[in-house]
């Protein structure tokens, strides 16, 4: 794996990538890394709506799940979904069955598609809310991670404007974290570095 920390490199993880073999993996190999692929952007933002108020170990656990009752998170499939698609995934045990969420996934497609068209592509569109180039944060530990910035604060107003649901500032920001919009890792953790952090 790319990014993954060999043993005796210097500086340790960020404590919250501990808890967890899935967690190891995916903060070291895709947690912060720049994300220019609308697939991999529309995946993230149907599962950080789908983990608001659960642990994100829990939506990590069901993520295969998610990419199978999702059409491998393709947007324009995803748009045609109509209520026979929705009563299924609402009776889907691999996924979280909340009937808000769901029915929010369904018209974040139809939100996104739109944006692609008005823009080229989600990726020219979100990626203009960090002046094409990621944040790099200076955490020096957990307590400096702020849960919504004003980046955050302003993709997520301008979300709601296209017409996306469940993209509060503190989903979006952390969709941001993932997506690698801002590299949020610790200045102590050798992924901060390898993504830029210190001007490497």
């Amino acid at each position: 794996m790319a990014g993954a920390i060999a043993a005796d490199a210097a500086g340790a993880r960020c404590p919250w990538a501990e808890g967890s073999d899935a967690y190891r993996a995916y903060h070291d190999d895709e947690w912060g890394v720049p994300v220019h692929d609308d697939r991999v952007l529309f995946e993230f933002l149907v599962l950080e709506g789908a983990q608001a108020g659960l642990a994100w170990s829990t939506i990590l656990a069901k993520r295969d799940n998610y990419r199978r009752a999702f059409a491998g998170f393709d947007a324009r499939r995803v748009a045609r979904f109509i209520e026979r698609d929705a009563a299924r995934l609402l009776g889907d045990a691999g996924i979280v069955r909340n009937r808000a969420k769901i029915a929010s996934a369904i018209g974040n497609a139809r939100a996104f598609c739109a944006v692609q068209q008005a823009f080229g592509s989600f990726d020219a569109y979100v990626w203009r809310f960090v002046d094409g180039a990621p944040r790099q944060a200076r955490r020096q530990s957990l307590r400096d991670v702020p849960d919504q910035t004003d980046d955050a604060k302003a993709l997520s107003k301008d979300l709601v404007a296209h017409g996306f649901r469940f993209v509060g500032p503190t989903i979006v920001y952390a969709f941001m974290q993932a997506t690698g919009l801002v590299n949020d890792h610790l200045v102590t953790c050798p992924r901060w570095r390898a993504l830029g952090g210190g001007g490497a």
